[in-house]
């Protein structure tokens, strides 16, 4: 409805809006003309009626003059339509009805043509039920007033008036005018409303084909950030990889306490550096919906404790108190769930809780609400007397590459994502982070999580330990073959391996590693992913077909500075027993090697 049509408004333009439907225009239009049709139809009878002295028709005939002028006042200063419809479908029927009943005490053209009017109006205008209704209305009398004119049973003291032949030819010729009228105007309004839908339609289809190719081109454009990560993430964790490894050898060294400090912080810096780097790349991996969650056996006190024993020390250079409180209950049980992702969580809440605090203390809080014999909720909180978090930004913080502020950015540095991936990973498993804060006192993070448990004690599950012997103790009986085409991370290898006295044997590309590995004779392969003349996948598959049973079982650690999102999954289909992301952890590689080797070490 438009607001702004004035009182005086007599046009029809006016009362139509582009919010009405085509076939609302159509009812507001036919309004319109059919009542200035019926004012000049309704004036004539008044006319010849008047000529005649027919002075109670004359005076009936000025009301309903008068009514028809006031609804169309009506309708062009507000175009309510059904109200309007209502009110003539009313007034056309008590006409039609005194005219059978009273005045003319007949059934003639006339009303059969104002029957027909009321039922074709109706219809048009308010929909089934009101059209049936106003149909019955106006028939069902009608029927009683014939069956009764026909057993000469109808009498009313009143004497019916003769209307001459002038005023009948006006009203049939009207009525006529008006069912003409209805039925094209609706008849223009219902080919118009096809023709809309048609081109409705084919408007849809062609947004379904652009739709269809943003959708391709959204994918192939992820496809392509995906394969530029899982690149930039090669390039970088390569000289990562011989930074990080050439620093460990040289702290495997006894290097001098100055030389120590400052490998220190060169290992450190190389760290946080890598950490940046992971942080984006594990959101790309969360965001992808790539994320599987594995269910280990572990033990949640010794993962805390790793988890915290890096951090307290880095908390300790900043002078804060770092408190670690695990509840004596979750001691010597052993718990199943990923704790990749669970130590994910918990590091990024522990690291930003020790990044925001300048003075004062951070809590690593771990405590028991649940136990139901086989499965356990456990309360993680981490607190902090850091700079606190304003209420209005709370949840700002949680967004991707987003800090409260500005200012925050600046001054503390980081990506932003590490309290993102702590949502989305949260998010993942139907959990949700409480999180309480006022600034300048500090905050908490916390969040449940339920674990299944193991019901053996402590004393069973260590007799069911494997034995793993410690230090280098057999490493130098091993023989190797390392498949790798960067000179740099070549040196690094032999220089790592060399303190475990072992000398491996080098191959520069995956085909010569399948040549080598045909002749010769090893005990464990590590073998780089991305080579030239053949990549690690291939390499390994073609091993697994070398004909000799032993040779082909050789087992396989792929080294891969990649980070495509199913890596895991590629290396394990192309024959390979497990892998190690570059740059890796010394211990670690050994640990899987140790694992994977069939001569007792």
């Amino acid at each position: 409805m438009n607001r702004d049509v004035g009182f005086f408004n007599f046009s029809v333009n006016k009362i139509l809006t582009r919010d009405q439907t085509i076939l609302d225009q159509a009812r507001i239009r036919l309004l319109y003309y059919g009542l200035w049709l019926a004012i000049i139809t309704v004036a004539a009878i008044l006319a010849t009626l008047y000529i005649q002295h027919r002075q109670i028709l004359s005076y009936s005939t000025s009301m309903l003059l008068l009514s028809i002028l006031i609804l169309f006042k009506y309708l062009t200063f507000r175009p309510r339509w059904g109200i309007i419809s209502h009110i003539l479908l009313v007034l056309g029927t008590m006409v039609n009805l005194t005219n059978v009943f009273i005045t003319l005490q007949s059934v003639n053209i006339v009303t059969a043509q104002i029957t027909l009017l009321i039922i074709v109006f109706s219809f048009y205008m308010l929909g089934q039920t009101c059209g049936l209704f106003y149909s019955l209305v106006n028939l069902i009398p009608i029927l009683i007033f014939l069956v009764l004119e026909y057993d000469n049973t109808y009498f009313i003291p009143l004497k019916p008036k003769v209307v001459d032949g002038s005023t009948m030819i006006i009203a049939i010729f009207a009525n006529f005018i008006f069912i003409i009228f209805i039925q094209n105007h609706f008849y223009r309004a219902f080919i118009k409303s096809i023709k809309q839908l048609k081109a409705t339609a084919e408007e849809r289809g062609n947004l379904n084909v652009e739709f269809e190719k943003a959708i391709e081109k959204v994918e192939k454009s992820s496809q392509a950030k995906s394969e530029f990560l899982s690149t930039m993430s090669h390039e970088i964790r390569t000289p990562m990889n011989a930074v990080i490894g050439m620093t460990n050898l040289l702290i495997m060294g006894n290097p001098r306490p100055d030389q120590k400090d400052n490998l220190d912080i060169l290992k450190f810096s190389a760290n946080n550096l890598l950490a940046l780097v992971n942080d984006v790349l594990d959101f790309n991996k969360i965001e992808s919906g790539k994320v599987v969650f594995e269910n280990l056996k572990f033990n949640l006190v010794e993962l805390m404790q790793n988890v915290c024993g890096g951090q307290k020390l880095k908390a300790e250079e900043k002078g804060l108190n770092f408190i670690l409180e695990i509840d004596d209950s979750l001691r010597n049980r052993e718990f199943f769930g990923d704790p990749t992702r669970l130590t994910q969580i918990v590091f990024n809440l522990i690291s930003n809780a020790i990044k925001f605090t300048h003075t004062g203390n951070v809590w690593v809080k771990v405590t028991q609400l649940e136990d139901r014999h086989n499965t356990v909720t456990v309360d993680f909180a981490v607190k902090d007397t850091g700079i606190g978090i304003e209420k209005e930004n709370l949840d700002a913080i949680f967004e991707p590459f987003t800090q409260e502020s500005i200012t925050t950015t600046r001054q503390y540095g980081g990506t932003g994502l590490g309290l993102a991936i702590v949502k989305r990973l949260l998010e993942l498993q139907g959990l949700q982070m409480s999180v309480l804060s006022q600034p300048g006192i500090g905050s908490e993070f916390s969040f449940n999580l339920e674990f299944p448990v193991s019901t053996e004690t402590a004393t069973e599950l260590a007799e069911k330990q494997p034995l793993v012997l410690n230090g280098n103790e057999g490493m130098n009986s091993l023989r190797v073959l390392i498949a790798e085409d960067n000179l740099v991370n070549v040196m690094l290898m032999k220089k790592l391996f060399s303190k475990w006295g072992i000398t491996p044997t080098i191959a520069e590309n995956g085909e010569r590693a399948v040549e080598i590995a045909q002749y010769g004779n090893f005990d464990i392969i590590l073998m780089d992913l991305q080579m030239p003349v053949m990549n690690g996948f291939d390499a390994a598959v073609e091993i697994r077909k070398i004909r000799d049973p032993k040779k082909a079982n050789t087992p396989i650690i792929a080294l891969t500075a990649s980070a495509l999102l199913d890596i895991k999954e590629r290396v394990f289909s192309s024959g390979m027993n497990d892998y190690v992301s570059k740059p890796f952890k010394p211990d670690e590689l050994r640990e899987k090697m140790q694992n994977l080797v069939t001569t007792v070490i």
